[in-house]
Order: C-alpha cells, then sequence, then structure tokens
C-alpha cells in the first residue's frame, strides 16, 4: 500500500522538525565552545558520499511527483577563499534522475565536532521517469549539520531544496534529507 501525500508530508515536516531541534541543540553549546567559521587548517580536502530520500513532500497538483531513494557523491575542495569552501557533485535517483553540480558552503564549527555546514549550488538536471522540476538548470540549497571524528571524518544528515527558482512556469521544487559520511584526502 502506497502511503498518503499527507502522511509522506508529515513524515518531511517531523524530518525537517527534528533537524531544527538538532542545530538548536548545536547552538546551545556551552558558552565555553568557540564557534568558528571554516575548517581548521587541519582540514584537509574530503570526498563525501551520501543516501537518502528525493522529493520527501511531493507535490499533489503534479502526478509525477514521487519520493525515491538519493544517492550523492562529492568532493570538497576545503577552504579556498577565507571561509568559503567550494565543491562538485553528483547525485543519482531510484527513479533515474540525475543531478550534477557546483556550488560552495562553510563550515560554521561549534567547538572541535559539531560542524553546520549551510551550502548553496546549481547545475545540470534530468528527471529519469521521476519528479519533473521544469527545468534542466536547477539550484539545491540547504544545510548539513555533522560530527567530526579526530581522524577528520564526518558523518551528517543533509537537508537540501532544489528548485528552478522560477526559470520556468513549472517549479514544484523538492526536498531531500541524506544521510553523509566524507573522509578527508592527505589526512
Amino acid at each position: 500500500m502506497k502511503p498518503s501525500t499527507t502522511a509522506i508530508r508529515a513524515a518531511g515536516g517531523s524530518v525537517v522538525s527534528a533537524l531544527g531541534l538538532l542545530i538548536a541543540a548545536g547552538a546551545a553549546l556551552p558558552a565555553a565552545a568557540q564557534v568558528t567559521l571554516g575548517t581548521p587548517a587541519t582540514d584537509p580536502p574530503r570526498v563525501e558520499f551520501g543516501v537518502g530520500a528525493f522529493d520527501i513532500t511531493p507535490d499533489a497538483k503534479y502526478k509525477d511527483s514521487e519520493t525515491a531513494a538519493e544517492f550523492r557523491g562529492e568532493y570538497h575542495f576545503g577552504d579556498v577563499l577565507w571561509a568559503i569552501s567550494p565543491f562538485i557533485g553528483a547525485a543519482g535517483t531510484s527513479d533515474g534522475g540525475f543531478y550534477g553540480s557546483g556550488g560552495f558552503g562553510i563550515d560554521i564549527d561549534f567547538g572541535p565536532n559539531v560542524i553546520l555546514t549551510p551550502t548553496a549550488a546549481a547545475g545540470y538536471f534530468a528527471r529519469g521517469s521521476g519528479t519533473n522540476l521544469g527545468s534542466w538548470w536547477e539550484f539545491r540549497t540547504g544545510a548539513e549539520l555533522a560530527w567530526r571524528f579526530p581522524d577528520q571524518s564526518r558523518i551528517g544528515i543533509a537537508v537540501n531544496h532544489t528548485s528552478n527558482a522560477g526559470l520556468t512556469r513549472r517549479n514544484p521544487g523538492e526536498q531531500s534529507i541524506v544521510l553523509t559520511y566524507s573522509f578527508p584526502l592527505n589526512p
């Protein structure tokens, strides 16, 4: 039995609410924790892999909007310009969708282990047999909350919104949630 759109939207809202609580908890760390922008000088470039759900809140107006599994891979260059860290990546969905993009993020360190990384990217989108986002050019914004281990690897959760920002009449947008793991190159 396929879950109703209302149930899927409620689940998506719960996940976003939970992420909001995690971010609030990270922001409420003791005052002794120093918040810094950018990764420490010891953080090298890294490779990140992720798996999760694409279009967790499908738009009921469109018959082709449906949740699919998402698989993601990215290369993060490290801080290149002050705290700005560019990345390139590709994502695929279980219904044949593809998104190749480039963008940037800024690490906000809440002490040595908790990292919040807001990101923005743009790139080529091919829908496969899944959700039609209305354009071949799409923008992705979001944030990742991660835990950095002593070996500089990270595990986290990323929440993103992808849309064409009104480039075409059809612009349903989509939200995704992805569990991520990254490991450093040249540790």
